[in-house]
């Protein structure tokens, strides 16, 4: 079996794994490894853009308030003080990539505002930032010599040593990975493996995540024994297009921030009677309003309305937007934007620090895949993009300053096939991820209820035996290994919730409708990790 050894193992290619890349290139080898192509990921699809103090008028205390606000009563304060100073840093590191950011005509920085922040504090390059910033990144990484980058190439499982049979502390030392064009199975192996695989959005029905958000990074560090936290807190964005054709395309919370306001089929406003804010309150609680004024009028879908503005602003301000609903035949300007909620974030994951430290030695986790205290209970928007940059520069930062000694004297065993063939039904791979996503969209969705949680659990307890059995019986497929990290996030996610007898955030439960006085974080343990 082949071994790439490097002294730094990146896996994926979102905007915390590229920018982990490139602080880490200048210190030692880089092998960045991305299921596959580098743009393929959550970060590309981002449209509103990040978060930053900038206006004079505006503060850090009150970007620190506005976040613990929006994270219903469990942001880790500290946590959000230290992300929220050091966004200029993260500005200006990707400013030095390449990335303009939009101006005004006196040279300003042209500052966007969404739903729940107080002032105007969104650095965006049109309504394609995440785009923008992914391809500024690229660019950049290519060019690095330092740095290889492996496209289409899927984790399968992390390297622990006590799996392995080697004495000692316990440790991650790399990780199986599978190349999709060849089949080939060979380990990858490194003192300093960072995760960095995005969200879990595809664990649902409905969602504006891409097809590769399948909880990769989740699954796999909780398979290595890593705490998982507060998975039960998924972010349904709000407002994404609904039209049969269009496949999950968001419609950015910068168009409610610039004025749009919610409306039912008929054009009449409904937000008020839910939150003093209106249009421009949480997501989470215009998600349930939404889903409650659905479940109301029986109508499939709720609609935005921002026809005031005019065509001349709302093609120069959402140029992406615009020009996509008019290929579905939505004139913003002249007609309702029809929306329905979809699955867009998961505020949880593994336990970690803003500079990557887990329970895993020798692993660390920055941006989506991680938690690290910054959302809490609900993500204010456009703060996303900015921990994936602050957590891949302070991880960075950790493992530079503090070398691991090599690995390279640990022998990896060779990837065992044992008695699996070649799969012969993989109609089976496709019946059980349909199942998955939609008991989850069912039974876990925006509203839950102890009895749909309940139900929820004991199925997919039953599907993961399954996929278990399908896993050992058969070689791996990237499809099989996808549907195995699928099948672990959702069960964590139905874990948690059931954990939690509040209604707080993101997590709300017909069972529970109040919050409680002590908030607290949901800790699930990992795997236990036992010798082979």
């Amino acid at each position: 079996m082949r071994i790439v050894d490097c002294d730094y193992f990146v896996v994926g290619s979102g905007m915390s794994g590229l920018m982990a890349a490139l602080h880490l290139a200048s210190a030692g080898k880089v092998v960045l490894v991305t299921k596959e192509r580098l743009e393929d990921c959550n970060s590309n699809f981002a449209q509103g853009g990040i978060c930053c103090v900038a206006d004079p008028a505006d503060t850090f205390e009150n970007h620190v308030q506005d976040t613990q606000i929006a994270g219903a009563g469990l942001c880790d304060e500290a946590v959000v003080r230290q992300i929220v100073s050091e966004a200029p840093a993260a500005i200006k590191d990707l400013i030095a990539c390449g990335v303009k950011f939009n101006k005004k005509e006196d040279g300003s920085w042209d500052l966007g505002r969404e739903g729940g922040h107080s002032m105007r504090r969104i650095f965006h390059a049109g309504d394609i930032t995440g785009q923008k910033c992914e391809a500024a990144m690229i660019r950049t990484l290519k060019k690095h010599p330092a740095i290889q980058a492996h496209e289409r190439t899927i984790v399968i499982d992390l390297i622990i040593t006590k799996r392995i049979g080697v004495k000692g502390p316990n440790r991650c030392v790399g990780a199986y990975v599978l190349d999709k064009e060849t089949n080939e199975i060979y380990a990858v192996r490194s003192p300093n493996t960072i995760l960095a695989t995005g969200g879990c959005g595809k664990v649902y029905l409905y969602t504006c995540n891409p097809d590769v958000a399948s909880g990769d990074g989740v699954a796999l560090a909780w398979r290595a024994g890593a705490k998982i936290a507060n998975m039960e807190f998924i972010q349904f964005h709000p407002t994404c297009l609904y039209h049969p054709k269009a496949k999950r395309f968001l419609i950015s919370e910068a168009v409610r921030g610039e004025g749009a306001v919610l409306v039912d089929r008929k054009g009449r406003p409904f937000m008020q009677n839910y939150d003093a804010r209106g249009s421009l309150a949480p997501r989470d609680i215009v998600a349930r309003a939404i889903d409650s004024e659905m479940k109301r009028t029986g109508e499939p879908y709720c609609c935005l309305d921002i026809r005031k503005k005019g065509r001349a602003f709302l093609e120069k301000r959402f140029p992406n937007i615009f020009h996509k609903c008019l290929e579905f035949g939505i004139d913003m300007s002249k007609d309702l934007i029809p929306i329905v909620p979809a699955a867009h974030y998961c505020c949880g994951g593994v336990q970690a620090t803003v500079d990557g430290v887990t329970s895993v030695p020798g692993l660390s986790a920055i941006g989506e895949t991680a938690c690290t205290g910054l959302h809490g209970a609900n993500r204010l928007a456009s703060n996303s993009l900015l921990e994936t940059l602050v957590t891949a520069r302070q991880t960075a930062r950790r493992l530079t300053a503090h070398p691991e000694a090599s690995v390279k004297d640990i022998k990896i065993p060779a990837w065992r096939i044992g008695r699996a063939v070649e799969p012969d039904e993989a109609v089976l791979v496709s019946h059980m991820w349909d199942e998955i996503r939609r008991l989850m969209w069912d039974y876990v969705g925006i509203v839950r209820t102890n009895k749909r949680l309940a139900r929820a659990a004991h199925r997919i307890k039953t599907l993961r035996k399954e996929i278990r059995e399908y896993y050992f019986d058969y070689l791996v497929t990237p499809d099989t290994l996808e549907l195995r990290n699928l099948a672990v996030c959702a069960e964590l996610i139905v874990r948690s919730a059931q954990k939690r007898h509040e209604s707080r955030g993101l997590h709300y439960t017909l069972d529970y409708p109040l919050k409680s006085a002590r908030p607290h974080v949901t800790v699930l343990p990992g795997f236990p990790v036992k010798p082979n």
